[in-house]
């Protein structure tokens, strides 16, 4: 077992696999804007809850910094935005063609890709120290550009694109340190973010994520993998 670093870890995907990985016996820091009732109901001597703002390069270094004597094994940035809006129908209208919003597409790119750079950045030097140091991103089919037969969202599609770029790229500037790097498609969750029509519960999607992470090798690195372990197209 390990140590693993969930962004996001206050409900949804980032809950359950703070849930799945307590159960399997790791310890568990799980990084937070601000903690939820579900998130401190998790009695667990090995979850540690750190609340942090983390689109604030000020407060993540603040986090890195007090993991100096730490070794972290696995790195997930889960946490992200779709739009302003939280359902899925209303984004799809702000983020459509002709509904370009700045102050918008920045809140996701925020979140969805500057955070992954910036907290790998800051704590590259706790997962290099581990054996088999992994950095994961959880993505989706939508930053998929040769999947992308619908159009629309925009921004959430930019941002997870990007995101798949970067973890592309990190695969290739950190194999030398031993560092595996993915993308993650989670599936259709039943999520705030996925909608209660979504194909997958969270707990499948969790189990099948965590199986894919624990099995990672320096081979997988680069890649952009599905919750069940098959290859996305970038």
């Amino acid at each position: 077992m390990g140590t693993v670093l969930i962004t996001g870890a206050n409900r949804g995907l980032g809950l359950g696999l703070t849930r799945a990985y307590l159960e399997d016996g790791w310890q568990v820091i799980a990084a937070v804007r601000q903690s939820s009732p579900e998130l401190q109901r998790i009695a667990d001597d090995g979850l540690e809850i750190r609340e942090c703002r983390l689109t604030d390069d000020g407060q993540l270094a603040d986090l890195a910094g007090s993991l100096t004597d730490r070794t972290i094994n696995v790195l997930v940035h889960n946490a992200g935005r779709l739009a302003k809006p939280a359902a899925p129908a209303e984004a799809k209208d702000v983020q459509g063609f002709g509904h370009f919003n700045r102050a918008l597409w920045h809140e996701v790119f925020d979140i969805n890709l500057f955070t992954p750079m910036g907290l790998s950045e800051l704590l590259i030097d706790r997962i290099a120290s581990a054996d088999r140091g992994r950095i994961v991103t959880i993505s989706s089919t939508l930053g998929s550009i040769s999947m992308n037969d619908s159009g629309g969202l925009y921004a959430y599609r930019a941002s997870k694109a990007g995101a798949n770029a970067i973890m592309k790229s990190m695969a290739v500037d950190l194999a030398a340190r031993g560092v595996i790097a993915v993308a993650m498609h989670p599936g259709w969750v039943r999520t705030d973010m996925g909608g209660a029509g979504a194909a997958l519960d969270i707990e499948t999607s969790v189990r099948g994520m965590k199986r894919v992470i624990d099995n990672l090798r320096l081979e997988d690195s680069g890649k952009f993998l599905s919750w069940d372990g098959t290859e996305r197209p970038w």
